[in-house]
């Protein structure tokens, strides 16, 4: 099965959200004092934003 347009976006959407939710609790754990919580969830979100990046370029990548 090859990833359509719309799916590659639909995908692109939900890990946008997902990334916004990962990030918000990093910034409460962060609050709270939890470091350590933190520290992981902020390295989830950086790994999860540069995923993101990469599935933003194909959905906007000239198909051949």
């Amino acid at each position: 099965m090859v990833a359509t347009p719309a799916e590659l976006s639909s995908l692109s959407s939900t890990l946008d959200e997902l990334t916004r939710r990962v990030s918000a609790l990093a910034e409460e754990a962060a609050a709270a004092d939890q470091d350590d919580l933190a520290t992981e969830l902020f390295g989830i979100e950086r790994a999860l934003t540069g995923a993101l990046r990469r599935l933003r370029k194909l959905v906007t990548a000239p198909r051949v």
